[in-house]
């Protein structure tokens, strides 16, 4: 049987303290490793409030090169010395160029690669396009711990293109950070029930697990609140959940996957097998 346990970190990240936060998180990989998780995803930009609230030119300076960040070298660190892979977000400098990157850090402390966010949402409470560029080296798939993982980042998780690409090259979970809560055009509008769901499907038509990890609390700044939701959860293949936070819990959430399960129904639904791409032209395309 091939097993693999899996971790999804919730909790509230609203200090202006960044030493404060990256510790806040590091204790929660230590006790995920120690309920034996081998993969542990904490949330995106973890390393301070979520900054992309207001356009501020000032806090361009919260970006630095991958192997400086404060976020990849704590995490570096602590997948050395736990034997774990850690896929971590942060924001990235890259000379003149800013990122919303992941840096994919394997169980030795090593960071095999970057994905650079591919979907830069732009809206109120979500002014990213300011800050970031759009990611420009396509998906990434990254093979370890025994299995093949993707990693999308936030608002790249609404795209089954994201998903199928990934699943095309290989992956066999889909790992997705997430910085998301309340919308400030609509204090009625909850998106978190869509926010599942829309993972959910990458995992049934895929036919393989998904993780993903959401920050929690109130972060205030400049007279603007923002609540950002949780519901952090972990589902198998069939889009299951098989562990769940609601929007007030912190901590760890582990889930052992059945990747052997997982290939037999993938290849006995026959979604792989029935493509089309020939007649898909069209999504290729600019509208």
């Amino acid at each position: 049987m091939n097993e693999l346990t899996v971790a999804a970190l919730q909790l509230a990240l609203g200090s202006p303290d960044e030493a404060e936060n990256i510790a806040a998180v590091s204790a929660l990989v230590e006790q995920a490793a120690e309920q034996g998780a081998r993969i542990v995803l904490p949330p995106e930009l973890f390393s301070g409030p979520y900054f992309c609230k207001r356009e501020d030119e000032a806090l361009f300076a919260l970006a630095r090169p991958t192997a400086e960040h404060p976020s990849v070298i704590a995490m570096q660190r602590l997948a050395a010395k736990l034997n774990i892979a850690i896929p971590t977000s942060f924001f990235e400098r890259d000379g003149h160029h800013y990122y919303n990157t992941m840096a994919m850090i394997d169980d030795r402390g090593e960071i095999l690669g970057t994905y650079r966010k591919s979907h830069i949402p732009d809206g109120p409470g979500y002014e990213e396009k300011y800050y970031f560029r759009p990611g420009n080296d396509g998906f990434k798939v990254w093979d370890l711990c025994g299995t093949r993982i993707g990693v999308g980042i936030c608002w790249d998780q609404w795209y089954p293109e994201s998903a199928r690409v990934m699943a095309l090259m290989g992956a066999e979970v889909l790992f997705y950070p997430t910085a998301i809560g309340s919308e400030p055009y609509d204090d009625e509008l909850d998106t978190s029930r869509m926010w599942r769901r829309a993972m959910q499907g990458h995992a049934v038509s895929n036919c393989m697990p998904v993780i993903a990890a959401n920050r929690n609390g109130v972060e205030a700044e400049t007279g603007s609140d923002q609540a950002f939701y949780g519901h952090s959860f972990i589902a198998d293949e069939w889009g299951d959940i098989v562990a769940e936070f609601g929007n007030q819990e912190s901590g760890v959430l582990v889930a052992t996957l059945d990747l052997e399960r997982a290939a037999r129904h993938r290849a006995g639904m026959g979604f792989f097998r029935d493509r089309r791409p020939q007649l898909y032209g069209r999504i290729a395309q600019d509208i």
